[in-house]
């Protein structure tokens, strides 16, 4: 066990209040940014790293601008990476500042917190495999399907 586990455990005996005070609840914060940073160093970094081999124009010839492809190439991606919300925020900023489209975009910010190809196997120790084929097939439709209303939704706006 670390020793940020071990803080963690021995605040958890100390406070059995059931009202969190505010330092316990600061230092629950705290962790959780510091858990987190690394994570968004190593996407800074990976995203450094990848901008230098792949041109924007490399990456306008994979999104077309056309909302169907775009939806689908960005639902596709975001299903096979997978992430968390908060990383999710940074690479499709570097994604729209090379010029893909917003429906790839939102498409992809959807499926990577709520799809995920990779974790299927322990989702149907869990929650059974029908209820896992389920979900995931709506959540494909749903990401396409909501993707596209929500950059019309934003043009009608604009």
């Amino acid at each position: 066990m670390t020793i940020t586990g071990l803080k963690v455990l021995i605040m958890i005996k100390k406070t059995n209040s059931s009202k969190p005070s505010f330092k316990r609840i600061f230092i629950q914060a705290a962790l959780g940014i510091y858990h987190v940073f690394p994570m968004i160093l190593g996407v800074l970094g990976l995203s450094a790293l990848l901008l230098t081999f792949i041109t924007p124009e490399q990456v306008k010839t994979v999104f077309t601008g056309k909302a169907w492809s775009d939806a689908l190439f960005g639902t596709i991606s975001g299903s096979i990476m997978m992430g968390n919300a908060m990383i999710s925020y940074i690479l499709g900023g570097e994604l729209l500042k090379l010029g893909v489209s917003l429906f790839a975009v939102t498409a992809f910010l959807l499926s990577w917190v709520s799809l995920g190809w990779v974790q299927i196997p322990l989702e149907t120790s869990f929650f059974g495999k029908k209820f896992v084929i389920y979900r995931n097939i709506l959540s494909l439709l749903f990401t396409l399907l909501i993707s596209i209303l929500i950059v019309f939704t934003y043009e009608a706006v604009r």
